[in-house]
């Protein structure tokens, strides 16, 4: 049937379905063409009889014809007459004149009964269905097109379109600031803070010559942060093969969302801190602080960055502290200030903090004030550089292989750690924890670190207990709790001021235990918590941290880090939580903007 079947054709506005709820004699025709196309039947021909209407609703009589079915009586639209006329009508005396027409009125017949009020609601009725049904035939089905996944994280296995990805431009900055330190790095002698370096037991043979793409150190206290070397990896990934990525490169500062700024900088500070740590807080001879200086300086001279002061420009800072310098008190009363872990960005991080960081935790800006009242000490953020309004957590990198569930295997032990017992500022809550436990039956407490040696006992220890401790160290967090993930060993969480990536993509308490912690230095408490999990939890624990693993994965199996992401895994999960902030990036620079010459407001984070 086609639409042509459905519509009467009208002459005026008035024409319409609803003005036909009364029909006249001129569109009896209509009426007819629609029920014939309606019921399939041929057309009866319409006689033209005569009947007197002067209402403007007229009551009609029924004709019957030769052949004809009689009918009931209709109303048809007339002219108007007062109210006092149409009570004199006499109805009986109208239906008794039969075959009397007079020229100009409507008769009804078996096919302008098909034309009464409920067959034009009813042909009104399949002109809408036809028409909804043209308009979903012409547009594709939500269910078509690439949706978020009902598990707490983003699958994107589909290709993503420019609408609903993030456009990054990569700045151009030297080779020298990043692959080109990766080659000054596998040039350079034996790491001396490590007993024995993996990376250089390799003759340079081995390596093959410019490389443009080198592979990221082996080495421990490197590798669990070489987040920056997987993002930018992904970004030089040729576009036909980067259609998993949330990312979308663009090539014109002016079209992008963010500018990301390809400086390996941990990898920066670890090459410092290998050859001349003594220098490492100075300015003078420090290559490390040379190389920052030159990305700031080169960044801030950019329309980019005057544009929007770089509140839209992303930084990598994963390496360890951050730069903050710890000042303890020792019994001596003697005040000592000393760097902790490896550092990113330590001299410049004040000028880049209106950018988005992406960094392990806030540990690093914590500060330990060992000069207050009585001892006692306090945790204080510097919220004019970090928050988590702009800032984005991403996990470390882990240094243990993934086991899979269908790997799993009986676990003898109920509690394993391996680490370092004395540690300082919120890792001193480590050592009175290791004395508590270090005795307890089905504890196992090693000291060390997963390097070459380390890293087989480590593999064995979370692979065969129910739950990995992870109190807070150096900072809130390291790479052991991701480790632990990968081993589907259970995390018990002891650092109150921890900060967990992707969090609103996942719930940790889902596959973890966290534990207040002044609950955990008190004797036996620990132990006697975790005995009361039953099989039953801590099997759909492990099948939840399962079903997360990939999340936390970096490592996208290509030489070079250049080729596709996993679609699922911890570089398009940065990526979206980047995306997440842009509401903020360009409210804060509105707001920027609209400042008076010469206002000169405070920084603030939170």
């Amino acid at each position: 049937m086609s639409l042509a079947c459905l519509v009467c054709s009208v002459e005026s506005p008035s024409h319409s379905f609803r003005s036909y709820s009364v029909s006249s004699t001129e569109n009896d025709g209509r009426c007819s063409a629609i029920a014939n196309c309606l019921t399939r039947r041929p057309s009866l021909p319409l006689p033209r009889h005569s009947n007197i209407a002067s209402s403007k609703v007229t009551p009609q009589p029924t004709l019957s014809n030769s052949g004809s079915i009689p009918g009931t009586p209709r109303l048809v639209r007339s002219r108007a007459v007062r109210r006092d006329i149409v009570r004199d009508w006499n109805f009986d005396e109208r239906r008794k004149a039969k075959g009397m027409a007079v020229k100009g009125t409507a008769t009804t017949t078996p096919s302008s009964s098909v034309c009464s009020v409920p067959t034009l609601f009813f042909a009104f009725t399949l002109l809408c269905a036809l028409s909804l049904s043209l308009f979903f035939l012409s547009n594709p089905s939500p269910s078509s097109s690439p949706s978020p996944s009902s598990s707490s994280f983003i699958s994107l296995n589909a290709p993503l379109s420019p609408q609903n990805s993030l456009k990054v431009y990569l700045a151009d900055l030297p080779r020298s600031l990043n692959y080109g330190l990766l080659e000054k790095y596998w040039a350079s002698g034996p790491d001396s803070r490590l007993q024995t370096d993996t990376d250089h037991q390799i003759p340079d043979s081995h390596l093959p010559k410019n490389l443009e793409f080198p592979p990221y150190p082996d080495n421990p206290l490197i590798k669990q942060y070489s987040a920056e070397y997987w993002i930018l990896g992904d970004l030089m990934t040729p576009p036909e093969h980067r259609t998993g990525s949330f990312a979308s490169r663009v090539f014109d500062a002016d079209e992008a969302d963010v500018v990301f700024v390809p400086f390996f900088a941990t990898l920066s500070a670890e090459l410092q801190l290998a050859t001349a740590k003594g220098v490492f807080r100075k300015k003078a001879g420090n290559e490390d602080y040379e190389r920052q200086r030159q990305v700031v300086d080169f960044v801030k001279n950019t329309e980019a960055w005057k544009r929007s002061g770089g509140r839209d420009h992303v930084f990598v800072l994963t390496g360890g502290d951050f730069g903050v310098i710890s000042v303890i008190i020792y019994v001596v009363l003697k005040l000592e200030a000393f760097l902790a872990d490896p550092v990113a960005m330590w001299h410049v991080r004040a000028e880049i903090a209106p950018a988005v960081l992406l960094v392990v935790d806030f540990g690093g800006w914590y500060t330990l004030e060992s000069r207050s009242s009585n001892g006692n000490s306090s945790d204080v953020i510097q919220h004019t550089q970090v928050s988590l309004l702009k800032d984005v957590i991403v996990p470390y990198t882990h240094l243990l292989p993934r086991l899979q569930l269908t790997e799993n295997k009986k676990r003898q032990t109920l509690l394993y750690f391996k680490g370092a017992k004395h540690r300082h500022r919120g890792g001193l809550v480590r050592e009175t924890l290791w004395d508590l436990l270090v005795n307890e039956p089905d504890v196992i407490m090693e000291e060390g670190f997963p390097n070459a040696t380390g890293r087989e006992q480590s593999i064995k220890g979370m692979r065969t207990s129910e739950f990995c401790l992870h109190p807070a160290g150096d900072t809130p967090t390291s790479c052991r709790l991701f480790d632990a993930m990968q081993s589907l060993c259970i995390p018990v969480i002891v650092s109150d001021n921890i900060e967990l990536p992707f969090e609103g993509m996942v719930d940790y308490s889902e596959f973890s235990v966290f534990v207040a912690v002044d609950d955990a230095l008190k004797p036996n408490w620990i132990v006697s918590h975790l005995r009361t999990f039953t099989r039953e939890q801590r099997d759909r624990f492990r099948r939840t941290m399962a079903q997360f693993q990939p999340m936390f994965e970096y490592d996208n199996g290509h030489p070079g880090g250049i080729g596709p992401i996993p679609p699922d895994g911890a570089v398009n999960h940065m990526w979206k939580m980047v995306h997440q902030k842009l509401p903020m990036i360009k409210e804060s620079i509105v707001r920027e903007r609209r400042k008076p010459p010469g206002v000169s407001v405070p920084r603030r984070c939170h």
